[in-house]
């Protein structure tokens, strides 16, 4: 068997009878790939099943990897902590953890049905959508019937561009959120560049094609790009929290992208509803320093 095909069956799932065959054909069921085991995988894509049986077939849930967690630490943040039975006396969630548990599961509950599909989010911490509206220099317009404008952008008789020109900025806890219901614009490094000036924030673009792609800046400048929030990816040099955020938004793309930015929405309106400020923006560099 090939290195890691344990692994990616451990991840995204197969009849049960396959992943048997894959399990008798490794030589080491705790191999590590990536710097984590087949069980790291399969505790990190909820693929409970799996876990167990990589269990019974002699995985160690306890092996410390991807920084310190374990697949039976990294799975008492999950639904069912007693999975793989009780956790050594020395195993557990400092208070910090525990926090960011009970904040996913808030964050999840109030998000869990937004869908933003064909659009892009910017979440920045410790500014306000007046501010927000500063640094873009954006201009407050109104759009009448603005839930049947956001149904169909284009039906107003507005061009293409008029309508990727138009951006929405909600205050939230802890921050702000621009929205951008056709595109990538408030997504785009242009954009994030000017609205995290001071600040940290994290971008997503909902990729019709692609799938979601998200961005992570601080100061204005790019830290990391080319991200799959609530994709599950984590690295083996991820800071310890990223790890468990990765794990803890499965499935959760939007929810993750408030998180990772400080931010604590009430409701889902900065996504889906009237926002506190629509606004025109003017003619923005989105991509500086790409070609």
């Amino acid at each position: 068997m090939n290195e890691g095909e344990l692994h990616e069956a451990a991840s995204f799932g197969m009849p049960m009878n396959v992943f048997e065959e894959r399990i008798r054909a490794a030589a080491d069921i705790d191999a590590l790939w990536y710097g984590r085991t087949p069980l790291f995988e399969a505790v990190m894509y909820r693929e409970r099943e799996m876990a167990l049986r990589l269990v019974s077939a002699g995985a160690d849930p306890w092996r410390p990897q991807m920084n310190g967690w374990s697949p039976g630490r990294l799975n008492l943040a999950g639904p069912e902590p007693d999975l793989f039975g009780p956790a050594p006396s020395t195993v557990g969630l400092s208070e910090q953890e525990q926090a960011a548990v009970l904040r996913a599961d808030r964050l999840i509950d109030v998000l869990a049905d937004v869908d933003l599909d064909g659009m892009s989010i910017a979440c920045v911490a410790d500014i306000s959508c007046a501010e927000a509206t500063h640094r873009l220099q954006g201009q407050p317009v109104k759009i009448d019937n603005f839930n049947e404008w956001l149904m169909n952008p284009w039906a107003a008789g507005m061009t293409e561009d008029e309508v990727t020109d138009i951006v929405g900025a909600t205050d939230v806890a802890g921050g702000c959120v621009v929205t951008q219901w056709a595109g990538y614009t408030a997504s785009a490094p242009g954009v994030m560049a000017l609205l995290t000036a001071g600040t940290a924030g994290y971008g997503m673009y909902a990729n019709p094609k692609s799938g979601n792609q998200g961005s992570r800046f601080r100061n204005g400048v790019e830290l990391d790009w080319d991200l799959r929030p609530g994709g599950g990816q984590a690295a083996s040099d991820d800071p310890g929290d990223e790890i468990l955020r990765s794990y803890l938004y499965l499935h959760n793309a939007i929810a993750y992208c408030c998180d990772a930015a400080g931010l604590a929405p009430d409701d889902p309106r900065a996504f889906t509803g009237l926002p506190d400020m629509v606004l025109r923006l003017p003619a923005l560099e989105l991509w500086p320093g790409h070609s």
